[in-house]
C-alpha cells in the first residue's frame, strides 16, 4: 500500500522549488517589503523533505 507521505512530500517539495524560482525571477513583491515567495517556498521544501524522510524511515522498518 502506498504511503500518502510520498506523493504529499513530492508535491510540497516541487511546489516549494517553483516558488523559490519565482522569488528569484521577481524579487520585488508589490505589496510587501519581504520576499514572501522565497520564505514560503523554503518552508514548503523543508516540509516536503520531512515528509519524504519520514516515509523513507517507515519503509525501512
Amino acid at each position: 500500500m502506498l504511503d500518502l507521505r510520498i506523493p504529499s512530500g513530492f508535491f510540497f517539495a516541487i511546489t516549494g522549488v517553483i516558488l523559490v524560482a519565482v522569488s528569484f525571477t521577481n524579487p520585488h513583491a508589490p505589496m510587501t517589503d519581504a520576499n514572501v515567495d522565497l520564505y514560503t517556498g523554503l518552508s514548503m521544501v523543508a516540509f516536503g523533505g520531512v515528509l519524504l524522510a519520514l516515509a523513507n524511515r517507515s519503509r525501512k522498518t
